[in-house]
């Protein structure tokens, strides 16, 4: 068995940035829409959040946009305000569920909520990863997943997406009435 180290420190170099949002390619926001996956079930797994709240998955009514993220993933970072609008926008039609995959959990997301002051979502977390274990092969983050009201999978995003302004609200409002 071997093991690697590596340190992110050069002897006249800076550490890697501090804020996600400011590595290098943070801003792309690249992720298309995939339907090769429709008709996946929505899991029904309960999560946690920092407090001990319960949220059962397969329990909730009507339609899901579940947005899997981290703290440390730039474009995940740059998409939670963007998510926070939508699920303002979309209120009352579609539930927008974001799920930390941080394995310090509420350590690190309790923080990172209070500081954006998010308005529309709540802090679930998945510390174990088994969303993104189950939805992602290579783990890949962010990732959303749009469910219809039966908990079937109508499509899904891989990487950053433009969730701001009026294209990301039709793509959803259009996928759910093609079901």
């Amino acid at each position: 068995m071997a093991f690697l180290a590596g340190c992110d420190r050069a002897a006249d170099e800076g550490a890697q940035p501090a804020d996600a949002t400011e590595a290098p390619g943070a801003g792309a926001l690249t992720g298309t829409i995939d339907t090769s996956f429709a008709g996946t079930a929505l899991p029904d797994l309960v999560l946690k959040d920092g407090a001990g709240k319960t949220l059962d998955l397969g329990a909730i009514e009507g339609p899901v946009l579940v947005n899997l993220w981290a703290t440390w993933c730039a474009p995940c970072v740059i998409e939670m305000p963007q998510l926070d609008t939508l699920a303002g926008t979309l209120d009352g039609e579609v539930r927008v569920v974001t799920v930390s995959q941080d394995l310090r959990g509420g350590e690190v997301v309790d923080p990172f909520f209070a500081a954006k002051g998010f308005a529309w979502l709540e802090p679930w977390l998945d510390p174990e990863t088994q969303l993104s274990a189950q939805f992602s092969e290579a783990g890949q983050l962010p990732l959303t997943i749009l469910f219809d009201a039966s908990g079937k999978e109508v499509w899904r995003v891989a990487g950053g997406y433009e969730w701001a302004g009026e294209a990301a609200l039709a793509e959803v409002r259009k996928g759910l009435a093609a079901r």
